[in-house]
């Protein structure tokens, strides 16, 4: 019940800053761009995609293909390159509040997993911060590094996914220490 109690205030902690993080600070556009005549080239992908919704990768080469690093670095000199994650109009927009909901029980999963791991510490409050919030840098790290080097996200975009993920680590580490720290404080008040 202990973790579990640090594990939500964790995410709450978490939530509410990237809840921040992407309404109110500059972190959650930054390295995003409007397309250059975007109702031109949307009217376009719809007429050629249709609705076949996917994550587009381009130019293509069979990844079974025995010369297919050779040949993607061939097409990569003539033409552009990319992704692009294509969804067809919505007869429903997607509302905010399921989102929202995924979200939080994602940031409640690592909130768990964190308040878990830092129990099993024999730890003060500061490396107990430290440890949730390393966990945050690995997070962090493990996709938006891998996206910058591989598929050339922008830098910026790549520096500011990480750095929320990173200060939502923080602040998580920051409830699941307190709560965490309040039963040793509590035992220690009773001896």
């Amino acid at each position: 019940m202990r973790i579990l109690i640090a594990g939500l205030l964790g995410a709450i902690a978490m939530f509410v800053w990237t809840s921040i993080a992407h309404t109110v600070t500059p972190l959650g556009y930054t390295g995003l761009s409007q397309m250059p005549n975007e109702q031109a080239v949307l009217n376009t992908m719809h007429q050629s995609i249709g609705d076949k919704e996917a994550l587009y990768f381009f130019p293509w080469v069979d990844p079974k293909d025995p010369n297919a690093m050779t040949k993607e670095v061939d097409l990569r000199k003539l033409n552009p390159s990319g992704m692009l994650l294509y969804r067809p109009p919505l007869a429903t927009p997607d509302r905010m509040a399921p989102l929202m909901v995924k979200e939080f029980l994602k940031e409640l999963a690592q909130t768990l997993i964190a308040a878990f791991v830092v129990a099993a510490m024999a730890a003060g409050f500061a490396n107990r911060v430290i440890a949730v919030t390393l966990i945050g840098v690995s997070a962090g790290l493990a996709t938006n590094a891998s996206y910058w080097i591989w598929y050339r996200f922008p830098l910026d975009y790549t520096l500011a996914q990480i750095t929320i993920e990173v200060v939502g680590a923080f602040l998580a580490g920051l409830a699941i220490a307190w709560w965490l720290g309040r039963g040793k404080a509590m035992a220690h008040a009773i001896r």
